[in-house]
């Protein structure tokens, strides 16, 4: 959030400011840097476009997403190891039948799927097959997703190009008549504007930001598809622990130590 707004803020920074009278004059917004064509031409365009690329529902499912970008991700890979180590810490002293009971005040439904067939008895490699299959699956969506928002970059400056090309083929079919060539001409730059706007201030930053999380759900459930395996092996919660803490970054380990006791 404070990427977009800052970043929206400076673009009108740099349109408003008169250098020479020192002031900010709104006025030039509206009057140089709004033209409904243009807008009509690059947003409507490559949105249309974009859609055209996609699935209606995967198109609606992609337009609520943004909203991850702008809110903290709840996914904790230290809370994640933390639930793991107390999980090891039950099956060691009360048995791995004792996980069932634990598992119901457990939200995350992909590690109470996997404590579920750790509790059942079911052989570790089909396990890790069917956690790491629904993984792969989780991901695959995440990428239909962030695959909308890269289109929607790709395209912006392309159809701000065809915006740029209608405006100069009109105001080169209309050099006699000295009036239209202003309109026109902003027209054509004001497109190419509105195509990199949509691709570096919206669309990049959105598909990075969704890659991001991505990566950091990916991270988590494999923390837990090797805590469960690691669990249902019978090792020791020290060592479960110590494996686990690799996944993270040096100055985040330190406020695991000890919970493995």
């Amino acid at each position: 959030m404070i990427g977009l707004v800052v970043g929206i803020l400076m673009m009108i920074f740099g349109m408003t400011f008169n250098q020479d009278e020192m002031t900010f004059q709104f006025y030039v917004i509206t009057e140089s840097f709004i033209d409904i064509p243009s807008v009509l031409i690059t947003i409507g365009g490559s949105l249309c476009g974009v859609i055209g690329c996609n699935k209606l529902s995967d198109t609606i499912s992609s337009l609520k997403a943004f909203s991850l970008t702008i809110k903290e991700h709840s996914v904790d890979a230290a809370e994640a190891i933390r639930n793991i180590i107390n999980l090891s810490n039950i099956a060691r002293k009360e048995g791995l039948l004792a996980l069932e009971e634990a598992a119901n005040s457990i939200e995350d439904e992909f590690l109470k799927k996997g404590i579920m067939l750790v509790v059942d008895g079911t052989d570790p490699e089909l396990v890790r097959g069917i956690l790491e299959t629904d993984l792969t699956c989780i991901e695959t969506r995440h990428k239909t997703v962030i695959g909308f928002y890269d289109k929607w970059g790709e395209l912006g400056p392309a159809w701000g190009m065809i915006g740029t090309l209608i405006g100069l083929i009109k105001m080169l079919k209309d050099l006699s008549d000295p009036d239209s060539i202003g309109p026109n001409m902003a027209v054509a730059l004001l497109t190419t504007f509105y195509g990199s706007v949509i691709a570096n201030w919206l669309c990049g930053p959105t598909s990075f930001k969704l890659k991001v999380n991505n990566d950091l759900e990916m991270m988590v459930k494999e923390i837990t598809v090797e805590g469960l395996l690691s669990i249902q092996a019978g090792e020791n919660p020290r060592v479960i622990e110590e494996k686990l803490k690799s996944f993270l970054a040096p100055s985040a380990r330190e406020g695991l130590s000890g919970g493995g006791e």
